[in-house]
């Protein structure tokens, strides 16, 4: 049963991210160049959503779909690390997308977009491997 809420969840996430035109590589090429506030428009908009729905799980007690309480314990700046990770997050995100629409792409029928989330899982499962090395 808590696979079909997590399928739902993606399934209307999916409409959202077409229907908005986040998956949009136009609208994203507007975003860097500045010409429009599209985009800006979608991220703020998630944000401030993120930040209510956060708020208002931890001041209800609302738990996740996992059934845990929303927790969040602040880590300390830490200039190479935040570096070293904006870099790698950047890069991806210049090279094929955001990660959200990776998998609505695939589901638009971007046959490609199998092998750019093949290569993120890989790459996730690299940062397993060289996690202890990473200053964190």
């Amino acid at each position: 049963m808590k696979i079909i809420r997590f399928f739902l969840i993606g399934i209307i996430f999916g409409i959202v991210m077409s229907k908005s035109e986040a998956i949009s590589w136009y609208r994203t090429h507007e975003m860097f160049r500045f010409e429009s506030i599209h985009m800006y428009g979608i991220i703020g908009t998630a944000v401030i959503f993120g930040i209510i729905f956060m708020w208002a799980m931890k001041k209800l007690k609302i738990k996740t779909l996992d059934g845990e309480y929303v927790t969040y314990v602040p880590k300390k700046f830490h200039l190479p690390r935040h570096l070293i990770a904006g870099t790698i997050f950047g890069l991806g995100w210049a090279l094929v997308a955001c990660p959200g629409p990776m998998y609505v792409l695939l589901g638009h029928g971007f046959w490609i977009f199998a092998l750019v989330i093949l290569s993120a899982t890989f790459g996730t499962y690299l940062y397993a491997i060289v996690r202890h090395k990473l200053p964190h």
